[in-house]
Order: structure tokens, then sequence, then C-alpha cells
């Protein structure tokens, strides 16, 4: 008896809704409106203009694009033709361009072509220039019909009229290469993550079963997703692009994040699901509270909310919840992990501060040193194992070695795992401080800093110091009505709220503090200016 081969291409998440619900609709941003099938149809014409470039099975594709229509049709269409995706950050400079480009050993780069204060085709082309490698560079065009601003590179329009809006999808394996995101490169280059198809599609799989249990509409309407993590990112991409599209519901995309526009969006388009990092939820509180907004009538559509990309502080979860009545769920991951590997799950009990349970299929320890569990409720390294662990980094076999030891992938962070198995995330390996010879965790000062009235976001970090080798410094933006809080007056107060040895030494305030793309607060700038 012969046996059919085992296939499975992340692009039959729209195909299967094309089939099912072709007119229902798959994405919005501003006035632009694409059905299922539209969108169904857009990424058959990129993967039929793939295929004529020669390009296919294996190869892999660079996608330079802000939260638009076109990242979905050009994401899937890369997969439809077999390829796999290789989204990179719009802010990158022509540098890292290159570096991503040669190292991903991409053949094509698509990239959207910018606006006048952010032109990201003429950044993309001078770091595609550097790659003889990356043949081809195609730019999307605000207007689809408009000429390349780019002479001799051809335009996404001029594929979309004269490629079909059939094809026939390539019956990648499940254990093919889907996707390579680039890790932060905090310590080193930044390292391509290769994620299956089989990794993605099963982690967007459970992203749905995680949130949809809030969403029970009994009249069968569809379900909205505001997204305003970056799609280049692996939870924007894959815990609410691809589980949304799995589920038949709609995405509602906004380019860049702003308080005041993602709260237009959840009350014109009837927001149920949201996911932000910590400081998004902070600018919303920040922008109701200083233009004396009722929270009401945006709170009116939210069934679910999450956070990941960095841990939440306690005091804002709190306030969030108090001030829009609804639960932030946390959950947990990295980019090698598809993300999602823990999660607070509905249908158990919410612990504010943890990152909730391993999800389905996942296990998660907390280890030594010596990759030995240590006792429930101790301090140890992060561990995991399941579905979601990529394949492992892009040509970097010695770097994947030392991931995976013992049969673990070693995420980097420390955690704390209480008896029911809930997951505390206490800091970066990287950036745990050690003074004088005591560890000190800057996210245990953080949480306990915001409780503090003047406090509004806080980062603390550690600097070069000869007599301890390293000293607690916090950064922290004031609240409103607090100016003549001083230094001296946070240092005095945060005496008698930590041991001795951990409070800080230093204290600056600032206006606001470094945010990256993702919305995390980047400590890595901070330390470069202090170096500096």
């Amino acid at each position: 008896m012969q046996y059919a081969a085992t296939t499975l291409n992340l692009s039959s998440i729209i195909e299967h809704h094309a089939r099912l619900i072709p007119d229902k609709e798959a994405v919005i941003w501003n006035d632009t409106r694409l059905t299922y099938s539209q969108l169904n149809n857009y990424a058959n014409k990129i993967a039929n203009g793939l295929t004529a470039m020669g390009i296919g099975y294996g190869d892999k594709v660079a996608l330079i694009c802000p939260n638009l229509p076109y990242f979905p049709m050009v994401y899937y269409g890369i997969l439809k033709a077999g390829a796999a995706v290789v989204p990179l950050n719009v802010l990158f400079s022509p540098r890292e361009i290159a570096y991503h480009l040669a190292d991903s050993d991409a053949k094509a780069v698509f990239v959207f072509e910018g606006t006048p204060e952010l032109p990201i085709a003429q950044t993309v082309k001078k770091g595609f220039d550097e790659v003889e490698s990356c043949e081809h560079l195609i730019v999307m065009t605000a207007n689809p019909a408009a000429p390349s601003p780019l002479e001799g590179h051809k335009t996404l329009g001029q594929i979309l009229f004269t490629q079909s809006d059939s094809f026939q999808m390539y019956p990648t394996k499940p254990d093919d290469t889907c996707a390579i995101l680039y890790t932060s490169g905090t310590t080193g280059q930044p390292k391509g993550a290769e994620l299956t198809h089989s990794n993605i599609y099963y982690n967007a799989i459970v992203a749905f079963n995680l949130h949809v249990p809030g969403l029970n509409y009994s009249d069968g309407r569809q379900k909205v997703c505001l997204i305003t993590l970056p799609l280049f990112h692996t939870t924007g991409q894959t815990a609410q692009m691809n589980a949304q599209m799995f589920a038949g519901h709609k995405i509602v995309l906004l380019p860049r994040f702003e308080a005041k526009a993602a709260l237009d969006a959840i009350k014109k388009e009837g927001i149920n699901f949201w996911t932000g990092v910590p400081t998004m939820y902070w600018a919303i509180l920040k922008y109701v509270e200083e233009n004396n907004l009722d929270p009401t009538p945006y709170a009116e559509t939210m069934a679910v909310v999450s956070s990941g990309g960095a841990p939440m502080p306690v005091e804002l979860m709190k306030k969030f919840e108090e001030t829009f009545d609804v639960k932030i769920l946390e959950g947990y991951g990295l980019s090698e992990t598809s993300p999602i590997s823990s999660f607070s799950h509905l249908n158990a009990q919410i612990k504010p501060g943890t990152v909730g349970q391993a999800i389905f299929g996942v296990e998660v320890r907390c280890v030594d040193e010596n990759d030995i569990e240590v006792p429930r409720g101790e301090r140890g390294e992060v561990v995991m194992r399941g579905h979601n662990i990529m394949k492992g980094y892009y040509k970097r076999p010695e770097a994947t070695a030392e991931a995976f030891k013992n049969g673990w992938f070693h995420s980097g962070d420390i955690g704390i795992m209480d008896a029911e198995g809930y997951l505390q995330i206490v800091d970066r390996k990287k950036d745990m401080i050690l003074r004088g010879g005591y560890n000190v965790y800057p996210r245990e000062l953080e949480e306990v800093l915001m409780t503090h009235e003047a406090v509004s976001l806080v980062a603390v970090i550690g600097v070069p110091c000869n007599k301890m080798g390293e000293e607690v410094k916090a950064f922290i933006v004031k609240k409103q009505g607090f100016e003549n809080v001083t230094e001296a007056d946070i240092i005095e107060w945060s005496k008698e709220q930590f041991a001795a040895y951990k409070y800080p030494r230093f204290v600056e305030f600032r206006e606001g503090l470094p945010i990256g793309g993702t919305g995390k607060i980047l400590k890595r700038a901070l330390r470069e200016e202090l170096e500096k």
C-alpha cells in the first residue's frame, strides 16, 4: 500500500477560509478592507511572481514592511511558493540590512517604500547593493499603480497586475523551515531562529485556544483583533496574525502604536482582543488620565487583552484592569519558541506577577548551573522543550548545541516556578546585577519602585563600579504633579523597601525611556549611553 506524504504549509490557513468564508473580512487598515478571498488571491499572485523569478522550495525571501495589508499578502505568498519568509525590522540601518540579507541567504527582498520621514526602501537599497547573493528587490508602493521609486527594481503592483490569482500551494513538510526570525543580538551578532511550519502552525492554534474562550458570541459574528505589535516580531506575527487567520477572524492593523490611535480603533471596529507590551498599557492609561476620558466606550467590546514581550509590573496591571474592567492575561516566550511557552489560561486561576503555566504540549522547568531542576519557589534558568521549539539557529551549529544542552532549550531567563506550575520571570540572565558578590534582579526592584506615588515608568540597570563591581541605577519617568520629588527622595524611600545591598544608589529622572520597535524598554541603549 502506498501512503501519501505528510504535508503542512502554514498558508493553508488562509486558503481554508477563502473556501469557507470568502466574503468575510480578513484584514483592515484605515479604509482598506480585504476579504479572505482577496487576501488569498493576492498571495497567489505573489507566489506566481516568485516562481517566475525562479524562487521556490527551500529559498529564503526577506520581508520589510510595517503593519500594512501588504505584510500578510506577501508573507503567505512567500509560503505558498514553498520558500521561507525572513521578516526584518523596518528601522534597520543599511549595515544591518546587508548583514541580515547575507546571513539568511535571502534571494529576494520585499520592502515597503516608506515615507519622506522614514524612506525605508532607500535605506534597504543601500544594504541590498552590498549583498551579491540577494538577486531581487521588490518595492511595495503606497499606490500599487505607482512607478518604482528605485530605478531598475520592480514593484509589487507589477506582480499583482500581471500574475494569475490561481496557484497550487507547494506541499511543504511539517519540519520544513517556515520563517527565520532574528534574535535581538543583545549577546553578539543577531542569530536567525529557524521555525518550522509545524512550530508556527501549532503555536497559532494554541494562541487561538488560549484567547477564544473569552470571546463567546453566540450569533456567529466574526471576532476582531487589533494588532499594534509589529508583524515582523514573533508575537504580532504568530500569536496575533496567524492565530486570528487560523480562526477566520479579522485583524485591524495599526502601523505605528499611539495611544489615541489604538483607542480610536478599539471604539470604531469593536475590538475584542488586543495584545500589547507593558509600555503600551502604560501609554494608554497615561492618555486616558491626562485627557480625562471615560474608558467605558472603549471597554464595551473588549473580551480578552494580553501582555507579553516584557514582564508586566503588577501595579500597572491592577490599574489597567480597574480602569477598563478587563483581565490582563500574561504570556511568556521567545523568538526561538514560536513564541508562546506559558500563558495565563482562562479556565484556570490567574496569578498576577506570573506568566501562567506551560501551554499544551510544552514542558517548562527552572534549572541550576548544572541543569538540575531547582526546588519549587527557587530561582533558576528557564528551560523548555515541546512542539514550539525551533529547529536551531540558521547556520550556527555551535550556538544551537549550546542552546539545546541536555535536550532542553535554554532561554537565558531567570524564573521561579511555584508548587502549581505558575512561572514568574525574575529577570534576564544577562540583566542580573552582581553587586559586591550579591545577585540583584532589576525586575524585583522595578516592581517595587512602580508602587511609589511619583513613579510612572522605571528601568533599572547595573553600572560599573570599582568598589562593588556593579552598582544599581534607576531611570525614572515621573507622574504629573510630582515635579518636586528628588533623586534623594527616591533613594531614601528605597532604603526602606530593599535590603541594603539592593536599593539603587543612583537615580536619574527622564522625560521618557528608550523604547524599541517592539515596544520594549531598551536597557541596552541606556547602557550604551553610559559607556559613551
